[in-house]
């Protein structure tokens, strides 16, 4: 058989003619993470085999991701999903088969039919909430229950795709740093708390589901995964569009708390006594023709019973005016008194006539974002001196990507690829712009022996630039492999030796050139206002870190730690030097730790719940930390309490920083967002500013920059504005 050729994602030269024993005879299609095909079984029994993509094969967490699948899909009966008829998790290819079940996605039916007709929809909704309790009868969450994942069999609807489930005694942890599953179809808590979702995610998916099937589209609607996320855990989902007698129920499942949804159990309840207002026509409408009239459908091979990748975040680029227009719209809907508990919640939704929900995507709302009170407006504007307005600049509109910004010599410092420029703090002025030769930027530049050094990391040359022109003073090739960092006057260059090479910033003479005792590849970290640099470096096996504090005038050691645990330095105050704690493993922070180098003294203090991927920030005996996907805590390393803890669902952050007052940081999609720094209450943020590349998800933002009461961030479409630091409110 002449090998099959695939050109559809993930494409690879030439398809397997065979998986174990079962021959591949056509492709049905193929998604992120493999291929499936048709195949028959010795005896002729027509099977769908899902082969994973070569590429994946040889990835040891993607294997395990793997074996987790087939194990949660053969827990599950096959009444309601596609049996597993066989598998091979650990070939050179592993594959897994699956019984092979004709008829259409519920993705593709709508998209061929439109929306179903009321009684189809009731049997839907029925058939995914007896499928839904069969899956959590055994301890799987599904995590991903979307209209691709949906076939619609002549006995009913059947579950599909399980390669991200979660079994209950599964040991294998979702990446670090990662958001897994299909944005308009996920719960809140998937953006929120991802490793604490529970069976109540699937029942929000099960909602957004039947208002697809109902209206062609989701509840939660726009181009921008980012603010679909921002809809999905704050805003009303809009039911336009669903059957009157249905949307209670619908509505229910779409709650916000996992606790105030319905159960599988009681959803077919409810469905039971709806049962008598339908009809009992086929559960697959006819097909529609262009002319109007109706044909049987026929049975559509199935896109891929492991999952299609048209909804699986996917995103097309956004028109910028439409974008701007979700973004920063000003509809407000008046909001009734929620009651309070699952009964409540679930007698109110249940009372609801039609309902015909206009819901805005308002981005700039405090109170929807915090889910509390806003705060209140100053009464009086700041006058005098301090009177500051807000202002919004795009200094470099043919660069791409975030600026990254500092401040130095009284001017906001900026750097994109191929360009630094210097700005007003004030009023934003455009003070100078020059070319550079880096075309990637891993941090903004720096203020170093009274000059601006814009080296961003990915360059051959290091520059010594005039602050008030940009013109340059001096300039020195790098070798390759070399690490920079800044401290204070000096440039600390890390060979790929180890050897360091400390440079004078003023001018690009060497001061001194050596290694450091007890660091083999040195990489130094360094904080505002402490004259010293830190190398650190991790035992093996993760038990111990070895810290070397470093004079980098000189080059002398100025002192020597050796500390328990995985640890991060993330800065410095009051003599202290203050790290993260992380898993050795995940890379997730555990504990904060203070360390005081004169006493020798280690403070230790453990997180109520580890956060992945986090960011921090240390002001006075208070740590701020924000991890991936949102969480912002506090830390108080006297009482060893976490004062409070808020659920930004802001999936990727910047590095927080804080003026005492509020902790301040910037979202992947461009924006400010203030917090309370006692309280933990969202008190004010500006709009998304995400530009025509509103799909590609920024990795870390960078950290906004707070000075003379006024903060200052940038944006993913180019954008540097600044804000009142005082008046988060008034953003």
């Amino acid at each position: 058989m002449t090998p099959q050729r695939n050109t559809g994602a993930g494409a690879e030269a030439e398809l397997p003619e065979y998986a174990g024993h079962y021959r591949l005879e056509s492709c049905l299609g193929s998604g992120g993470m493999g291929v499936v095909h048709l195949a028959r079984s010795t005896s002729g029994l027509k099977l769908a085999v899902k082969v994973v993509h070569a590429e994946f094969a040889k990835d040891r967490e993607f294997r395990g991701r793997f074996r987790q699948e087939v194990a949660a899909a053969r827990k599950v009966s096959g009444a309601f999903t596609a049996p597993v008829v066989d598998a091979d998790p650990e070939a050179d290819r592993p594959w897994m088969a699956t019984l092979f079940i004709p008829g259409p996605t519920l993705s593709e039916h709508v998209k061929r039919n439109g929306p179903m007709e009321p009684g189809q929809l009731r049997r839907l909704m029925a058939g995914l909430a007896e499928a839904l309790r069969d899956i959590h009868r055994v301890g799987v969450v599904h995590r991903d229950l979307k209209p691709s994942n949906v076939l619609l069999a002549e006995d009913g609807p059947k579950v599909i795709d399980f390669g991200i489930s979660r079994p209950k005694d599964s040991e294998l942890r979702t990446e670090t740093g990662k958001l897994i599953g299909t944005p308009p179809f996920m719960a809140p808590e998937q953006f929120r708390r991802p490793r604490e979702v529970g069976p109540a995610a699937d029942i929000f998916a099960l909602g957004s589901v039947l208002v697809h099937a109902s209206t062609g589209r989701g509840p939660f609607d726009s181009d921008s995964p980012y603010v679909v996320a921002y809809q999905v855990v704050h805003d009303e989902p809009d039911l336009t569009g669903v059957p009157e007698i249905l949307a209670p129920l619908v509505l229910s499942c779409l709650a916000k708390e996992p606790e105030d949804r319905p159960t599988p159990d009681e959803l077919m309840r409810e469905l039971r006594s709806l049962a008598a207002s339908y009809d009992t026509q086929a559960f697959i409408p006819a097909q529609r023709t262009g002319d109007g009239a109706t044909a049987p459908e026929p049975p559509a091979e199935q896109t891929e019973q492991a999952g299609e990748t048209d909804e699986a975040g996917e995103v097309s680029e956004a028109d910028e005016a439409k974008e701007a227009e979700e973004a920063e719209g000003t509809g407000k809907a008046a909001e009734a008194e929620r009651p309070s508990g699952r009964r409540a919640v679930r007698r109110a939704a249940l009372g609801v006539g039609a309902l015909g929900v206009a819901v805005a995507a308002v981005l700039a709302s405090v109170q929807a974002f915090g889910g509390g009170e806003p705060a209140p407006r100053n009464a009086s504007p700041r006058t005098g001196a301090a009177a500051f307005s807000a202002w919004h600049r795009k200094p470099a509109p043919e660069a791409a990507g975030m600026p990254q910004c500092a401040y130095g010599a009284k001017k906001l410092l900026c750097a994109q690829p191929g360009v630094v420029f210097a700005l007003s703090p004030t009023d934003g002025r455009l003070l100078w712009r020059q070319p550079v030769a880096t075309k990637t930027t891993s941090g903004p530049p720096v203020l170093a022996g009274g000059l601006i050094q814009p080296y961003t990391g990915g360059g051959t040359r290091l520059a010594g630039l005039d602050p008030a022109t940009g013109r340059e003073v001096w300039k020195q090739g790098l070798p390759a492999d070399t690490t920079v960092r800044y401290v204070g006057g000096t440039v600390l260059l890390t060979a790929a030796d180890g050897t360091v090479t400390a440079l004078d910033a003023a001018s690009g003479h060497t001061r001194w050139t050596h290694r450091i005792t007890g660091q083999g590849h040195p990489v130094f970290d360094s904080f505002p206002g402490d004259p010293l640099a830190y190398a650190t470096s991790t035992s093996g096996d993760g038990s111990g870190t070895r810290v070397t504090a470093v004079d980098p005038v000189t080059g002398d050691m100025r002192w020597e730690a050796r500390l328990k645990g995985t640890l991060r330095p993330f800065g410095t105050a009051d003599g202290s030097v203050f790290f993260l704690s992380v898993d050795r493993v995940y890379g997730d922070t555990r504990a904060v730790v203070r360390y005081t180098p004169g006493p020798r003294a280690t403070r230790r203090v453990a997180l109520p719940v580890a956060l992945a991927g986090a960011h921090a920030t240390v002001r006075g005996n208070t740590v701020y930390l924000l991890g991936t996907g949102g969480t912002l805590a506090a830390v108080d390393l006297a009482t060893g309490r976490s004062p409070w803890r808020l659920e930004t669902s802001v999936s990727r952050g910047s590095a927080p920083v804080t003026d005492g007052e509020h902790v301040f940081f910037t979202a992947g999609d461009g924006r400010l967002l203030a917090v309370d720094a006692r309280k933990g209450k969202l008190v004010g943020q500006t709009p998304a500013r995400l530009g025509a590349n509103s799909a590609q998800v920024m990795g870390a933002p960078p950290a906004p920059v707070i000075k003379n009461g006024r903060v200052c961030a940038t944006a993913p479409d180019g954008t540097v504005f600044a804000v009142d630091a005082a008046d988060p409110s008034a953003w």
